[in-house]
């Protein structure tokens, strides 16, 4: 499941009431054995629960949304198809989010009359163009693929992914840090989360160890002025371990209202809140 989320996917994030203790973030929606997304966010641990994925759209397609087993089993397999024609297909897709599972109306809402805080933009390859185009509209209604949406100014947070890619933890915090730095202090964002699989098989690599995380980790980027908090893939895996359970009061707590995630290379996700 790991080799296959390298895709390209767009990702819907709901966000809970719940009390929690830290900012951490989880994604919810590829293993049926990670238990309802209402238990995910009953458990209080989340600040954000992120839906994925919708795995179809653009090219005049009609968007598909995948959650495994967890509604339509038929769905299930990952079929990835997206790609920008024109400014004005992003510019659908964008209508399209709005009126399917944000604040818009239309015959069919995969969540009824659910809304949704945010959008994840989950980009790891294919074009660099339109996604400006698709930030834009969905607003108004040192990332390889993103460049342009990420000049945009639209941005305020920025989740960076450190696994599976090379700024990854590699035994050594100081040089994670150093990372960090690099990345944050050239994005006009001013707040960061840090990315992590939830258990050491929910990435090909960049597993951290809670005590590892406690205690070298997050002493080196949680006092820095970028640091948000930390988002886990995902609800599965981090049952698996209790992983959340273990940082949540380790981990800072903030608030705010846009964000964008955005990996080493090409890794990026957009939310609006």
């Amino acid at each position: 499941m790991a080799v296959k989320l390298l895709l390209l996917f767009f990702i819907l994030a709901i966000r809970t009431n719940q009390t929690y203790s830290g900012n951490i973030s989880i994604y919810w929606g590829q293993n049926a054995k990670e238990g309802t997304l209402a238990e995910t966010c009953a458990t209080g641990r989340f600040a954000y629960v992120n839906i994925a994925f919708l795995c179809v759209f653009g090219n005049n397609q009609t968007p598909v949304l995948d959650l495994d087993d967890h509604c339509d089993p038929s769905t299930n397999g990952f079929a990835v198809d997206w790609w920008w024609l024109l400014p004005e297909d992003a510019k659908r897709v964008a209508q399209y989010l709005w009126n399917s599972y944000l604040g818009g109306s239309y015959h069919s809402r995969p969540f009824g009359d659910a809304v949704l805080d945010v959008i994840d933009f989950d980009i790891e390859g294919a074009t660099t163009e339109h996604w400006d185009e698709l930030a834009s509209t969905a607003v108004s209604v040192p990332d390889v693929y993103m460049g342009k949406a990420l000049a945009s100014g639209f941005f305020d947070y920025i989740w960076m992914q450190f696994y599976n890619n090379y700024c990854e933890y590699n035994g050594k915090a100081s040089e994670l840090k150093i990372m960090w730095d690099q990345l944050t202090n050239n994005t006009t964002a001013t707040q960061f989360f840090l990315g992590l699989p939830a258990a050491q098989g929910g990435a090909r690599s960049g597993y951290i160890p809670e005590d590892v995380l406690i205690s070298q980790v997050l002493p080196e980027i949680k006092n820095t002025t970028m640091y948000v908090g930390v988002m886990l893939w995902s609800k599965y895996y981090d049952d698996l371990i209790g992983y959340s359970s273990s940082i949540k009061n380790y981990v800072k707590c903030s608030s705010g209202c846009l964000y964008l995630l955005i990996g080493c290379w090409g890794k990026l996700h957009l939310c609006i809140l």
